[in-house]
């Protein structure tokens, strides 16, 4: 908190300044006084050892009683307010606030930290409890949704998260009775929790009548299910299961805040004072009242108690903990106290004793300590809050100041008053007696300091008024003649005492000597305040003038140690956490022994000890205090002057950005047009403005893409040919990136050498000089690490979430990819000495350290590692839980914690840059390499050597088994003993010791050294050049592999006739590289300035290059000599070129604008090419050496005529005629179609058509080379596309007989060497598939229910919104009418009927209690596929519909269901693995977030989606996954081993996630399409393999690690080889996938690339496949016309090449089947008609097991009045009992009294008479246009009463015959017609609008009734309204989101039934005339019930889904 400003002045430069380091003295915190009663609560427990601990401030204490000493766990940085104890009472949980709060695991008797857990909280943790055998820790958030995380807090790892509550939440604790029980409570609530997977399910508390729903305070479990809570007004509620048993009342008197269970029973306590002891079964035991004891007082609080044997220990309010014996509960004893209320400002020391006074604003208690015996010795009240203290120089006289002005002086012995003065309106803010006791100094905040006599009685003898602020500090000189002060503004001044006028003459005070220095503000102490800044938040400094240290306290909580006198800023010190906020004021002791400092909001007093110099060695043995942060390292607020200067190289590599711009390479002008129009082709115009700076990484393009897909739908419209058919393959790279990595090049196992360039690993093979890569980075790979058996490797690169790949070197197939945790990129790796861990460090702000078990893709620890660049991380090869970085002046010691690690700096005595480190012999010694050139030799953090090894810093290092090789700049490796004392031998890196068979030539002498590696007899180096080195140890130096230096390459050149290219760079070299199998470089030039472009003549013998600086030159292209040479341009030569023929011509293009043409034959200008409105990129001249054609960076294409340079306008039409010796140009009609959809993103950099002119090669900015045919037309022609390069290609040229491409990156500085081949043979050929930026609507076919199940919304059906249009004011918010019974009595009338008419339901009417689900009718298959399966060997299927899994028994036809879901079901499957018999899982529809779902939906609905796993047998839950898929799943998949499951979301992104279902851990996810994924199937023999399929895409999946890795599937040249819709999968033997298209064709692929088509499978789309793991036979539906040779279900062998044909007698047109399962010789078949059949594969035989409604909601249902049948009717026009269709969508249905006839109500206005026992028409007609809503036959079966949309209610007499006559109609309805009900005597009708009014009329003249005492007498035949007062109880208070929907009383007249949006069927009593009538409620329903009904004799009751189809 900050108290005031202070600003600093000015410090003074003086030469003769102190000592610059940070003091060597130390402090060690010794005791706190105090115990954190305050907000918090549970916090005070006995330790397994007898102690107890407590936290106080920002510390964690462990008090042992018996010896009065403490120890303290300081890992924490702010307040803890949160404790739990281990169940084993060893170790400790504790929460802190703050904005980024964790959680510290630590161990109470050694206080060392066991784990750290965060990165879920914010705000702080609230609570925490431990489950019964401690493995999992449970927490709750104090952010806004009072969040609950269960963590695995070994590991570090969350289990499962879930908002807890909106309001706050007090208390968690585990059920120690219930595996994964919990139970949390807090305002107004309490929430029975269920763990299982990753899923944490709340049911909230029934309070019901037996409780008032109050806040909870405090909960704990007992045996049986019960639970007891406390309350706040004293009550204890009992609990069993989640309702309300019993209360205690009056259990405290007020609110109970504590409830400890232990074996020997209950312990509460409460606001009351009192603690309660209760037995097991909460019987009293007895009562320990502490305000009646000694020590008690009133207004005593208890906020924790502890029951422990026969000792409880109590914490209170007011800071203090108690402990009593319970036979002795009467006396308890005081064990701490510490002040309270308020914050704690006074402090001051005794001037001889070793005691310390301390006041607050709690102003009930004046307190005095004991630094030696620990203890409080004196203490008493004041009336006023107390702010500053001081003692007399004699120590007798005790002086306060208050808060309200006065001062007080009290004698120290008893604590008697004195004398109390007030002179002063505000706060006495400090006071101090003069040195000889004759004065007293109070400074106010009245801006005056007086002073008073002492001996004069305290009599005021001056004042000091030239303040203008509040008076902060003051201070005494040793003569008590001056007085110095500091104010709030930030000035010192001086004054003469006693008088108290001010001294100016600064030579006066120069000579004073000060007795003390506690002032903020001078000369002296100038260096605690940061540099470059003139305020900062240091509340109190006091000096230590012997040992020359000075201590300061700030508003931050640290104390920190700086050397006294500090003059400059920015002075270094130590610092010390412990305080969790201000501090408020710091005292050194008067022997100097301790300091002690006091907390402001925290109320703590900490006293530490002094270690003086002398002594710190000797401390040295004691195991320091552990922390989170470095307290005893050298650390300063500012930049240090006495750093040394940076070296150049580290300085540069420090310069270094990896973040992605938009056009790296072109990042020049837009146009308005561009903007508009998404096409740099068509927009010339250019705008001044530039191109703004947006980071974009290749991982983002998918997402542009699909930004920019709606304004390219036009270019997908039009068929577009093929991709080309040729190929390329990376051959070769010449390159290593060694100018800003390190330690990067490596033997493995076999001998080849491992290291990295670009985005490509290389394993070099150098016997044969052949390499192999791996190319699964897709940016710039920054480190490199080897595996201990040096045969799998690590790489990390570049990237907006930075992944890291773990490949072996063999066969280059990656085993785990890490993603997730870094971002910006991945700057450093290391293995463990086992290979089970490896450590990353990120190039994030906080460079983020990560420690893997790389195997499991999980995250092991994680840990903010530095703000400084870290540059190297070595994991401990004795201890793998340790490690250290190193990098920008700091190194520092990591311990592994849980999920977080703990890092301390090294301890050295000058700041330095650590480049290098790696591991001694022992576990504690350590060697790093510096900037300086030094070797620092640590041994526990402590630097006790240093070692001069190079001149310049030490890049790298190496340990060998007796010693160490280092490697510097200077160019030297030096081979070194294992103790760094000798120097064994030395090589020189220099041309001179090349050897004859080196692969190049080597730049220069004494090359910068990256990187060092030993093995297989040799030393490998790696050079800041980019050049590879192998040293023999006897002295020969080979040259194997190099490439450009650092900076871009630009130019590139291949020669016309021989395999050679020549390439220049802003590294100033011109290369010449031999393209033959020797691969080397043949020749190299320096030049004076960067070089930009090259072009070889015609004959080869001469090379232009192109520089930077606007000159060129040609050399001899065979001796690199000037032939001759130009400048006449300013800017760099952009492209040259010389004209074809005789080269008589060379053009040279600048970035002025200008084109030069030189005649070469007399070295000449001769021409200019003017008119370009920017810089030129590209040029190409024509066959006849006569025309240039120029391309600028503003999209222009223009030509000149050569040699003049004379401007032409060409049409397009002509320039497709004209033939061009070259074509590197990327505009013009002919290669339109090489510019991607983002392209204004990224450009096409450059271009180079094939000497046969078959194909262009394209480099673009983003690192893709991609290949056209040519000529490349249109819009976003097809390509295949290759990733090697990291950013932009810069440019491409084909070898002289096209059978190389050669490339060079611009930053990379690679030059890459593709070998290219015609169509071909596949294998070996690892390619991107055939591509486009924009799919054709042609390729995918069309087929109707595919578009309708693509296009389907399940988003709407979660947020549930009302069913129908209501309008209107609701029921239970209309006014009420005074009913009967309200209005007063007028007469004896007879009693009023009953409002119903009940049948004879039986001898004694009972009301129904319960309803259990016993059959459900339906199964959905509209939208879903491969949802339907056998269980048990045939016995069982399963299914699902609506929100229920349904288990199906086909011999006795029971039905047995799964109901946990709380949404639509989309998809289900079946584990087949025989460890997991009958394990189904199931996904479900969902948001994240359910809007408008009321508080009890919510708690049992989880808002997001979420996959069940779980028995079919049994229906328990196994696991429950909630997913971040936004909006639902919709296919999932279980392993070969079923440990795995597989789920797809219907988000945006169709994310792909892999599980480990058991534990609910999620394994690896990440984006699956950007189109719909239909389905997702593992491979049947595999854990990592799958393959997902949806709109025109099929990818080929693998599970590396925690990564996902996908191919796409590659056609092949296949006649009609295209890319369908793929719509299910299935596979076979030998690595074969078969995947079902929406033409009805079956694509068999080998791996990822198309062999074979199975041409019409079936005549329409391959809906479901299904692979049959005994045999392999496979099975495949479709959707296929019904013919005699077959039908929508085929049987096919192992190959699919053969199949049988099977016919389903479903009686339909089109067959379409969504669903196949197969088992012992039958198959279980799934139709779109929601039918489920069974067919015997012998006899073709079908049985329809069965039946359901397809489309549309089942708006109608009626139930037979004498049996137990019911009909229902919907929109896909069929009536059901059998199943009818009636041509139109139907809406109604109704028996007739006598159940003989049907009345069904169509959409379209019609209505049909049934017969039901022919099913014949008796009539039907056909007077309205709109729905007929409902539709009722009366009681006497004369009328049938017909109510439509139309705001009508028809009535014909059935007595006149079929025609249907209508005979009257009721008029005046305000709104549509929702239900009808007859009366008992068919007079009267009731009707329920969509206005929510209830109107009643006569039959049949439709007149209105509205007189009560009419209405009052009918009774009514049946009653379906949800209107009326009757039923006023139905409408819940969260209606206003959705409406009841239907209503049904039972025949007995005593229960309703009704149905609502949210889907819920609830039951009430009937009538419910009062609002918000308790009921029961049952799910099952996804979204709305659309109807409901009883059947006869209220057997059953039938509710009929909305969109789920179900009943």
């Amino acid at each position: 908190m900050k108290r005031h400003q202070q600003f600093a002045p000015e410090g003074k430069n003086d030469k003769n300044m102190a000592d610059r380091t940070a003091p060597t003295c130390q402090l060690r915190l010794e005791w706190v006084y105090g115990y954190r009663g305050h907000q918090c609560r549970n916090n005070l427990y006995y330790t397994a050892a007898g102690e107890i601990v407590y936290f106080v401030a920002g510390v964690g204490v462990v008090y042992n009683t018996r010896e009065h000493k403490q120890k303290f766990y300081l890992g924490h940085t702010d307040d803890i307010i949160s404790l739990a104890l281990h169940p084993e009472r060893v170790f400790v949980a504790t929460g802190q606030v703050g904005k980024e709060p964790y959680i510290c695991v630590w161990d109470s008797s050694t206080i060392q930290t066991v784990s750290i857990l965060k990165e879920v909280h914010t705000h702080g943790i609230a609570c925490l409890a431990f489950d019964l055998d401690g493995q999992c820790l449970v927490s709750v958030g104090l952010d806004s949704k009072n969040t609950i995380c269960v963590w695995d807090w070994k590991k570090g790892v969350t289990l499962a998260t879930a908002p807890g509550h909106t309001d706050r939440i007090f208390d968690i604790s585990w059920d120690l009775f219930q595996q994964s029980k919990l139970v949390s409570c807090g305002v107004k609530h309490i929430k029975f929790w269920s763990l299982c997977g990753n899923s944490l399910t709340p049911k909230r508390g029934m309070f019901g009548r037996m409780g008032e729903l109050q806040t909870i305070l405090c909960v704990a479990c007992a045996r049986e299910e019960v639970t007891y809570s406390g309350a706040l007004n004293g009550d204890i509620y009992v609990w069993k299961g989640i309702n309300l048993m019993r209360t205690i009342q009056g259990a405290h008197l007020s609110g109970i805040f504590s409830m400890n269970a232990c074996e020997e029973g209950f312990a509460t306590g409460g606001r009351d004072g009192c603690v309660r002891l209760w037995d097991l079964n909460f019987k009293p035991i007895t009562v320990i009242d502490l305000r009646e004891t000694d020590q008690g007082y009133k207004g005593l609080s208890v906020r924790s108690v502890c029951w422990s044997g026969d000792h409880i220990l109590v914490g209170t309010q007011d800071s203090e903990i108690f402990e009593v014996v319970v036979h002795e509960r009467n006396k308890p004893f005081l064990i701490m106290q510490g002040h309270c209320e308020g914050e704690l400002w006074a402090l001051a020391i005794h001037p001889t004793k070793p005691l310390a006074m301390t006041g607050s604003d709690d102003r009930s208690v004046r307190r005095i300590w004991s630094l030696v015996d620990h203890a409080m010795i004196a203490r008493c009240n004041m009336e006023e809050p107390i702010r500053c203290a001081a003692v007399s120089h004699d120590g007798l006289n005790l002086a306060l100041g208050m808060k309200d002005g006065s001062f007080t002086v009290l004698r120290v012995r008893d604590l008697t008053e004195v004398v109390h003065i007030k002179d002063r309106k505000e706060a006495i803010h400090e006071l101090k007696y003069s040195p000889d006791g004759a004065h007293l100094a109070v400074g106010s905040n009245d801006s005056t300091v007086d002073i008073y006599g002492v001996v004069q009685r305290y009599k005021k003898v001056g004042e000091c008024v030239a303040s203008t602020s509040f008076i902060t500090h003051m201070d005494w000189s040793t003569d008590s003649k001056f007085l110095q002060t500091n104010d709030g503004n930030g000035i010192r001044l001086f004054y003469r005492m006693p008088s108290g006028k001010e001294v100016t003459n600064t030579e006066e005070i120069k000579k004073v000597q000060w007795a003390t220095w506690t002032c903020v503000l001078g000369p002296e102490v100038n260096g605690i305040w940061p540099k470059y800044s003139n305020f900062s938040n240091i509340n109190a400094v006091d000096a230590n003038f012997n040992n020359q240290v000075l201590v300061t306290a700030d508003d931050y909580g640290l104390v920190k140690l700086v050397r006294y006198p500090c003059i400059r800023k920015g002075a270094k010190f130590k610092k010390y956490f412990g305080h969790s906020a201000h501090i408020t004021n710091v005292r050194w002791s008067h022997d100097h022994q301790w300091v002690v400092t006091i907390g402001g909001a925290d109320h703590s007093v900490f006293q530490w000890k002094f270690i003086p110099e002398k002594k710190t060695k000797e401390t040295l043995a004691i195991a320091p205090q552990e922390m989170l942060v470095d307290s005893n390292s050298e650390e300063s607020d500012s930049d240090q002057s006495d750093v040394p200067e940076m070296d150049s190289e580290i300085e540069q590599e420090m310069q270094l950005t990896y973040r992605r711009q938009v056009c790296e390479t072109l990042r020049h002008f837009c146009t308005e047009t561009e903007l508009i129009a998404s096409d740099p082709v068509t927009a010339p115009s250019l705008c001044p403005s530039w191109r703004a700076s947006v980071q974009v990484y290749k991982e983002d393009l998918p997402h542009l893409k699909e930004q920019r897909k709606e304004k390219h739908r036009v270019a997908a419209d039009k068929k577009r040919a093929k991709g080309p058919a040729s190929r390329v393959r990376l051959h070769f790279i010449h390159g290593y990136r060694g100018h800003d990595c390190r330690s990067n090049l490596f033997y493995t196992q076999t001998g080849e050498i491992v290291y990295h360039v670009a985005a490509v690993g290389v394993v070099y093979n150098r016997q044969q000089n052949t390499q192999h890569f791996y190319l699964g980075h897709n940016d710039d790979i920054l480190c490199l690490g080897i595996h201990p058996l040096k045969d799998y490797v690590a790489t990390g690169q570049v990237g907006r979430d930075s992944s890291i790949h773990i490949w072996e070197t063999e066969f280059l197939t990656p085993l785990s990819v890490l993603k997730g945790c870094h971002q910006l990129g991945v700057c450093a790796l290391d293995f463990s000495a086992d290979g089970k861990r490896l450590a990353s460090v990120g190039l994030d702000d906080n460079h983020t350290i990560v420690l893997w078990d790389w195997r499991k893709g999980e995250k092991l620890s994680a840990f903010r590692g530095s703000k400084d660049r870290v540059f190297i991380v070595k994991i401990n090869p004795h201890m793998p839980d340790k490690l250290i970085t190193a990098g920008v002046k700091h190194i520092k010691f990591w311990q592994k914690a849980g999920g977080g690690l703990i890092g301390k700096k090294g301890s050295m005595g000058k700041t330095e840059t650590m480049m290098c480190a790696v591991y001694g012999w022992t576990e504690e010694t350590v060697f790093s390499g510096t900037s300086s050139g030094d070797i620092c030799i640590w041994r526990d953090m402590l630097m006790v050597k240093k070692v001069k090894a190079h001149d310049g810093p030490v890049f790298s290092m190496y340990a060998l088994e007796k010693g160490f090789v280092t490697g510097g700049k200077d160019g030297l490796v030096a081979l070194w003993d294992d103790a760094f004392e000798r120097c064994l031998k030395t090589y020189v890196i220099k041309r001179a010791v090349l050897a004859p068979g080196s692969k190049g030539l080597l730049l220069e002498d004494n090359p910068s050294i990256r990187a060092i590696s030993l093995g297989h007899g040799h030393m490998l180096v790696g050079t800041k050049n980019g050049e590879i080195l192998e040293v023999d140890k006897s002295g020969p130096i080979t040259l194997l592999v190099q490439g450009h230096m650092e900076g871009e390459v630009w130019g590139l050149a291949t020669h016309p006739h021989l395999p050679l290219c020549a390439t220049v760079s802003n590294d100033k070299t011109l290369r010449i590289w031999d393209l033959s199998p020797s691969h080397c470089m043949l020749a190299v030039r320096k030049l004076k300035k960067g070089g930009r472009s090259c072009c070889f003549s015609p004959d080869g013998k001469a090379l232009a290059l192109g520089l930077q600086d606007g000159s060129f030159l040609v050399v001899n292209a065979d001796t690199l000599e000037d032939l001759v040479s130009f400048h006449h341009r300013k800017d760099v030569i952009s492209d040259i070129r010389f004209s074809p023929g005789a080269g008589k011509y060379l053009a040279v293009a600048s970035g002025d604008g200008f084109v030069d043409i030189y005649n070469m034959m007399n070295s000449k200008r001769v021409g200019v090419c003017k008119g370009s409105m920017n810089y030129i990129t590209h040029l190409d001249w024509d066959t006849r050496g006569k025309l240039l054609q120029v391309n600028t960076a503003g999209k222009e294409q223009l030509f000149f005529e050569a040699p003049r340079g004379k401007q032409h306008t060409i049409p397009a039409t002509e320039v497709e005629k004209m033939e061009w010796s070259t074509w590197t140009c990327v505009l013009g009609t002919s290669c339109d179609g090489i510019w991607p959809v983002v392209s204004d993103i990224t450009d096409v950099t450059s271009a180079c058509l094939s000497n046969d002119r078959q194909i262009l090669a394209t480099g673009d900015d983003l690192g893709y080379l991609k290949l056209f045919n040519y000529p490349a037309k249109g819009t976003y022609a097809k390509f295949k596309r290759y990733v090697a390069h990291s950013t932009h290609v810069t440019n491409v040229r084909w070898s002289h007989d096209d059978s190389l491409l050669v490339t060079v990156g611009g930053a990379d500085t690679s030059l890459m060497i593709w070998s290219h081949e015609a169509d071909g043979p596949r294998e070996g050929w690892p390619y991107d598939s055939e591509e486009s930026d924009v799919e054709s609507e042609d390729d995918g076919g069309y087929d109707s229910d595919v578009t309708r199940e693509n296009e389907t919304s399940h988003v709407i059906k979660t947020l549930s919104s009302n069913m129908r249009p209501m309008t209107g004011v609701k029921p239970h918010l209309q006014q009420k009418e005074p009913t009967v019974d309200e209005r007063p009595s007028v007469s004896r009338a007879l009693p009023l009927p009953d409002k119903l008419q009940t049948n004879n339901v039986g001898k004694k009417k009972r009301p129904i209690e319960e309803l259990v689900l016993e059959v459900v009718f339906g199964y959905r298959s509209k939208d879903c596929r491969n949802n339907l399966h056998y269980l048990n060997d045939g016995a069982d299927i399963i299914y699902h519909a609506a929100s229920v899994g349904v288990v199906h028994n086909l011999t006795t036809a029971c039905q047995s269901f799964y109901v946990e879901h709380s949404d639509d079901i989309l998809c289900l499957t079946v584990n087949q693995h025989p460890k997991f018999p009958n394990v189904v899982a199931s996904g479900q529809v969902g948001m994240s977030g359910r809007r408008g779902l009321p508080c009890d939906a919510a708690d049992m609905s989880a808002s997001c989606p979420s996959i069940h796993v779980w028995d079919a047998m049994s229906k328990q839950t196994l696991s429950v996954l909630r997913c971040a898929h936004s909006c639902g799943v919709c296919s999932v998949s279980f392993s070969a081993t079923g440990k795995l499951l597989l789920s797809v979301g219907l988000d945006p992104e169709h994310t792909i996630t892999i599980w480990k279902w058991q534990e609910g851990i999620k394994v690896a996810s990440c984006m699956g399409h950007a189109r719909r994924i239909f389905v997702a199937e593992f491979r049947p023999d595999s854990d990592t393999q799958f393959v997902s399929v949806g709109i025109k895409h099929v990818r080929f999946w693998m599970l590396a690690g925690q990564g996902l890795l996908s191919k796409k599937g590659t056609l092949s040249t296949l006649e009609d080889a295209r890319m369908q819709t793929m719509l299910s999968v299935a596979f076979g033997a030998n690595n074969l996938t078969f995947t079902g298209t929406i033409s009805g064709d079956v694509c068999v692929w080998k791996e990822h690339v198309l062999v074979r088509i199975v041409a019409k499978a079936h005549s329409g789309p391959v809906f479901t496949m299904y692979t049959t793991l005994r045999d392999g036979l496979i099975v495949t539906g479709g959707k296929e016309r019904p013919s005699k040779e077959g039908g929508a279900l085929k049987l096919w062998d192992q190959e699919m090449t053969r199949c049988r044909a099977f016919r389903l007698e479903t009686r339909q047109s089109i067959d379409c089947v969504r669903s196949v399962c197969r088992a012992k010789g039958k198959i279980l078949v799934g139709t779109r008609n929601a039918e489920i059949i069974e067919v015997g594969e012998k006899s073709a035989a079908c049985n329809i097991l069965i039946n359901g409604h397809m489309d549309g909601p089942i708006w109608g249902l009626a139930a037979h009045p004498t049996r137990d049948l019911f009909l229902s009717a919907a929109e896909d026009g069929t009536k059901m009992v059998n199943k009818v269709s009636l041509g139109h969508p139907a809406h109604a249905v109704s028996y007739s009294p006598e159940g003989d006839m049907v009345a069904i109500g169509m959409k379209n206005g019609e209505f049909i008479i049934l017969l039901v026992t022919s099913l014949k028409i008796w009539g039907k007609k056909r007077d309205r246009h709109s729905a007929i809503q409902d539709i009722r036959f009366s009681p006497d079966a004369q009328y049938l009463a017909v109510g439509s949309s139309e705001n009508a209610v028809d009535f014909y007499d059935l007595t006149l015959g079929p025609q249907l006559n209508r005979v009257n109609c009721c008029r005046d309805i305000s709104s549509f017609v929702i239900q009808m009900d007859f009366s008992a005597d068919s007079c009267y009708i009731q009707l329920s609008t969509g206005a929510y009014k209830r109107l009643l009329y006569e039959v049949p003249t439709g007149k209105q009734v509205t007189e009560p005492a009419v209405i009052d007498k009918i009774t009514w035949a049946t009653w379906t309204s949800m209107l009326g007062d009757e039923v006023v109880g139905i409408w819940s208070r969260n209606s206003d989101k959705a409406d009841v929907t239907c209503a049904c009383v039972s025949h007995s007249g005593l229960n309703l039934a009704t149905g609502d949006d949210f889907g819920m069927v609830k039951l009430f009593d009937f009538p419910c005339p009062e609002k918000f009538a308790k009921h029961k409620r049952y799910l099952g329903h996804s979204a709305h019930v659309a109807n409901i009904r009883f059947t006869n004799g209220d057997h059953y009751v039938v509710s009929a889904g909305g969109d789920d189809r179900r009943y």
